[in-house]
């Protein structure tokens, strides 16, 4: 059964024609073996219990959408419903209803990219590999893509933020281990190393949204603290220094300033008698 697709405005609406409208001749039932994964495909990761539950509807009522296909040797290619084309052979479709369209490389890495990036299934990595690689590889800005796939500028800027975790946390989010909101509690942190600590606390104390973004927070304070601190330390440490070389320089000898807290001492070296008696001279006059 073949039922009508919905309008999707300026974005695949665009780039893919109503089923109405079609030619009788671009609407057929294909081989299931004859059909090739899409080559450009920007889904990477397919979740099989998914696939299992759509094969169960397609068993049940069939394919409602059908794939949509671009001739190449020996059979055809897909553009766009490699999940249905997977579940169809799960299901043991031995044909499928197909969409022949004439579409050159550019064209079918678009449409599959904005197909999948209208979808609700993605997970946050991919959905922001998505929006990179349509971004970059059509040139266009934030704004145009969000016209595009249907979606605010503000999302794509946000998930295109997640592609700066380090991998082994985009690891968990791909895995649902955490969420989009924890990985956006855990960027509010400045260093890899907190972000994974913050991400390992995450999972193993079950922390809620909330509960991440306020021990973000806290720990946020305390590195801000700590590096104010620290900054601190090391104006100190450059003015003992300066300091250092001045009387190293006015006392023709090495000398050593030690702080400690509030407190210190002053070391000077000398090598003989004479030279000590030097270094007193120099020091409160003859």
């Amino acid at each position: 059964m073949v039922t009508k697709r919905m309008a999707l405005g300026k974005g695949l609406g665009a780039l893919i024609p109503e089923v109405e409208t079609i030619e009788e001749k671009k609407l057929f039932y294909c081989g299931i073996e004859e059909i090739r994964p899409n080559r450009s495909q920007p889904r990477k990761h397919f979740d099989e219990s998914k696939l299992q539950e759509l094969a169960e509807t397609i068993k049940e009522k069939g394919i409602l959408d059908p794939l949509m296909v671009r001739k190449i040797d020996g059979g055809y290619e897909l553009i766009a419903g490699e999940r249905r084309w997977r579940a169809a052979q799960k299901a043991g479709l031995t044909e499928v209803p197909v969409i022949l369209r004439e579409a050159d490389d550019r064209e079918v890495l678009e449409i599959s990219l904005i197909e999948n990036l209208q979808r609700e299934d993605l997970n946050p990595v991919e959905e922001a590999e998505g929006f990179r690689s349509l971004i970059e590889t059509f040139g266009i800005s934030h704004e145009e893509a969000s016209r595009r796939v249907g979606k605010d500028r503000t999302t794509i800027t946000n998930a295109l933020r997640l592609l700066t975790l380090p991998p082994e946390i985009k690891n968990h989010l791909i895995q649902s281990q955490i969420t989009a909101g924890h990985a956006r509690a855990i960027l509010s942190l400045e260093s890899k190393e907190k972000q994974k600590e913050l991400c390992n606390r995450i999972i193993q104390k079950g922390l809620s949204v909330r509960e991440a973004e306020a021990l973000a927070k806290r720990w946020s304070g305390k590195l801000k603290r700590r590096a104010a601190l620290e900054s601190k330390r090391a104006e100190l440490q450059s003015q003992l220094q300066s300091l250092q070389d001045t009387l190293r320089q006015h006392l023709g000898t090495k000398v050593w300033i030690q702080a400690k807290g509030k407190r210190g001492k002053i070391e000077i070296e000398y090598y003989s008698p004479e030279e000590l008696e030097r270094i007193v001279e120099t020091i409160i006059g003859k």
